[in-house]
């Protein structure tokens, strides 16, 4: 039995993990630590999370690295902010425990990357090398033995997974950019309150157009320039993105649907849909699946790709759970391949 440790386990992705590794055969979460910022310390999980109740007691305990060590757990998850998980992460791995992130802290290449896009200044250099990038369906061998594993955000997760492996077969002309316009339920905001996710304020619109910080993630794991455009839903949980890519002159649809069905033939998180058939959020709700359908305009060269996910299950607490598997040694989709019910996400 696998002992682990939850750090920011009141947040969204941390209470949808907590819900993953009570499932799970082989994991025990023998601690659950607000983050630093937290103002849940000393509560009940249930509490925050009412989906939760009826299952043992889940108190949050107030963050303490030091009691985290002496626990010895075999693997230790991160939902905390992006710069407390440099510090966390670092102080943790440099003790020899296993850690998988699911901030944004380790998933790109340079301190100066951080600035640019995060706003703050990356203290753990040395460890952007180090880390794994845990796109589980793609970087299977990697996340092996793993021990500081950085979880992909769920916009690029969306988007990695279908034009990866296009990518790497040459069907992409990658001298244009691809464009990525993805719709996100509120739950990808945070739990925390803020005014334009207040249930009344929310609408559809657009945000962060070609500056989001998971555009320079999709361009450095997706080896190809991205524009990529967000936009917030009134629903609560689930993406749904829309992918436009001009693909290598003489391809067609066989050539696409051929990678993408032998890539994933032995990966059933990952389905492609027959021709004509689009996937829907509501069909992946608290699954750990992507959904994909696809069209080519042959004519213009043009792929269409629309891919769904659960941002809190396939795009955080999900493939975070499968990396620990892979990390430990486990099959990796033990305690994921059947449907988990959602948390819900209250106000």
């Amino acid at each position: 039995m696998l002992n682990t440790v939850v750090i920011g386990a009141t947040g969204y992705a941390g209470a949808e993990l907590v819900s993953l590794l009570l499932r799970h055969p082989s994991t025990t979460p023998v601690a659950l630590m607000g983050s630093s910022r937290t103002v849940d310390a000393n509560r009940d999980l249930a509490d925050l999370h009412p989906r939760l109740r009826g299952g043992p007691p889940l108190p949050v305990q107030p963050l303490d690295l030091e009691v985290v060590l002496a626990l010895e757990p075999d693997a230790v998850f991160l939902a905390t902010p992006h710069e407390a998980s440099v510090e966390h992460g670092g102080w943790l791995h440099d003790r020899g425990i296993r850690v998988l992130d699911l901030s944004a802290a380790f998933r790109l290449e340079s301190a100066a990357a951080y600035r640019r896009h995060y706003g703050f200044d990356h203290t753990r250099p040395d460890l952007l090398e180090t880390a794994v990038y845990g796109l589980v369906d793609l970087n299977a061998s990697m996340i092996r033995n793993a021990s500081l594993v950085a979880v992909p955000g769920c916009y690029p997760t969306s988007m990695l997974l279908p034009v990866r492996p296009l990518v790497d077969a040459g069907l992409v002309d990658t001298s244009d950019p691809v464009i990525v316009d993805s719709t996100s339920g509120v739950s990808g905001a945070g739990r925390a309150a803020r005014p334009h996710t207040s249930f009344c304020e929310v609408s559809l619109q657009a945000y962060g157009a070609f500056d989001h910080r998971h555009q320079p993630e999709m361009a450095r794991h997706g080896a190809v320039d991205v524009l990529f455009t967000p936009h917030l839903g009134a629903f609560d949980r689930g993406i749904l993105s829309t992918i436009h890519l001009r693909l290598a002159e003489g391809t067609r649809e066989p050539d696409v649907r051929h990678v993408l069905s032998t890539i994933y033939a032995d990966r059933p998180g990952v389905n492609l849909l027959p021709a004509g058939t689009w996937p829907s959020v509501a069909a992946v709700r608290g699954t750990n699946r992507c959904d994909l359908g696809l069209v080519v305009d042959s004519t213009h060269e043009r792929l269409m790709v629309s891919s769904v996910i659960d941002n809190l299950v396939k795009g955080a607490a999900g493939q975070a759970l499968q990396c620990l598997n892979l990390a430990c040694g486990l099959p990796v989709d033990l305690g994921l391949t059947a449907d988990v019910p959602a948390v819900a996400v209250t106000p």
